[in-house]
């Protein structure tokens, strides 16, 4: 379980950085930056974990009590966006934009993950950062929610596809719904899965 030890070896203010989204085949890449209140008793602070390991009842009360009483920065990048730079990138940028967003600029940035978002402020990559920090944990949740919630919104937008249930990854309900319907405007066309069926369609 994720718990504060990283925060507890540095001073000042200490942001947990995390993504949702990365390896969805449609819709935006989103990330989120939190900066947790430690005066806080959080409710159900025991269950705070990598956002994967929670149920959506339990995602979606964390995602309140944290947006409630920590700061939080949320960003994301576009579609078009991913297509034009590649995942990774767009991920960083999305990543950039969460740290921006903050309402105050932390001393440190706890990133989930391997490959650097080129911060201007001191950056520590945590491999499985989601299983071991509260910080990143957070933001894990804070992306994922935030994530699903717009993936709902896309699915009244374009029906058919399952995006309120798949959320945009690659299941064999949504892979059937691109072979029917063709691929829609929020899919990945540089995402391999999405090109077969835009080839197969021409």
């Amino acid at each position: 379980m994720p718990d504060f030890s990283l925060e507890d070896k540095t001073f000042g203010i200490v942001a947990g950085i995390d993504e949702a989204g990365r390896g969805s085949w449609a819709g935006p890449v989103y990330a989120a930056a939190v900066v947790l209140d430690r005066q806080y008793n959080y409710e159900f602070s025991h269950k705070i974990n990598d956002s994967k390991k929670l149920s959506p009842r339990v995602r979606k009360i964390l995602f309140h009590s944290i947006i409630t009483f920590s700061s939080v920065g949320v960003g994301q990048a576009s579609v078009k966006e991913i297509d034009s730079m590649n995942i990774l990138q767009a991920t960083h940028l999305a990543m950039r934009r969460a740290l921006k967003s903050l309402p105050e600029t932390p001393r440190i940035a706890l990133v989930d993950g391997n490959s650097s978002p080129c911060f201007d402020i001191e950056t520590t990559l945590v491999t499985k950062g989601d299983s071991i920090s509260m910080s990143i944990a957070a933001a894990s949740i804070v992306a994922k929610v935030s994530r699903d919630n717009e993936m709902v919104r896309w699915a009244n937008q374009y029906p058919g596809y399952g995006f309120e249930t798949h959320k945009g990854y690659g299941t064999k309900n949504h892979m059937l719904a691109i072979k029917k319907l063709g691929p829609s405007a929020i899919h990945r066309q540089s995402f391999k899965p999405i090109k077969k069926y835009s080839k197969d369609r021409s």
